[in-house]
């Protein structure tokens, strides 16, 4: 169970860890990303793309409870975590508009929607995985651990 528990909050932990690193780094995406507009301006779209990722999490959920359903709570915890940090990595190297134009805005909103589905999955799959590893009795103490990682 330890393995079990560790495994979820760190998977948990470096979800939310890529997930923040866009709102810290928000300045700089703005002047990167949106140069064109003024600096008030940037910044408001550069938020409006991370809301974005907030509004497909219903959807994540969605799919990879799908997922946990048909092929294991472990196995779709496995791709949230994965398909978390593809896009991270991706925002990473993305040309900036100065480099690409209004192509490298658009590929920052589809990396953003992808972080968002995979955080809207992560985290209700690691409550399920970790439950379900525990015994019956310490069901809920377990799935407690996922906001660790979160929080």
């Amino acid at each position: 169970m330890k393995k079990v528990i560790i495994a979820s909050s760190l998977g948990n932990l470096i979800e939310w860890y890529d997930f923040t690193l866009y709102i810290y780094l928000s300045t700089t995406l703005a002047a990167l990303f949106f140069p064109e507009q003024s600096q008030t301006a940037g910044l408001l779209m550069t938020f409006a793309v991370f809301a974005l990722g907030f509004l497909v999490r219903p959807l994540g959920g969605a799919f990879f409870g799908y997922l946990g359903d048909r092929f294991g709570r472990k196995n779709a915890l496995s791709v949230s975590i994965l398909m978390m940090t593809l896009p991270t990595l991706l925002i990473g190297i993305t040309p900036t508009y100065a480099t690409i134009g209004i192509a490298a805005p658009c590929l920052m909103i589809l990396w953003r929607i992808l972080q968002g589905l995979s955080v809207g999955g992560e985290y209700t799959s690691s409550v399920l995985f970790l439950s379900e590893s525990a015994p019956k009795e310490n069901r809920g103490f377990a799935a407690s651990f996922a906001l660790v990682g979160a929080g």
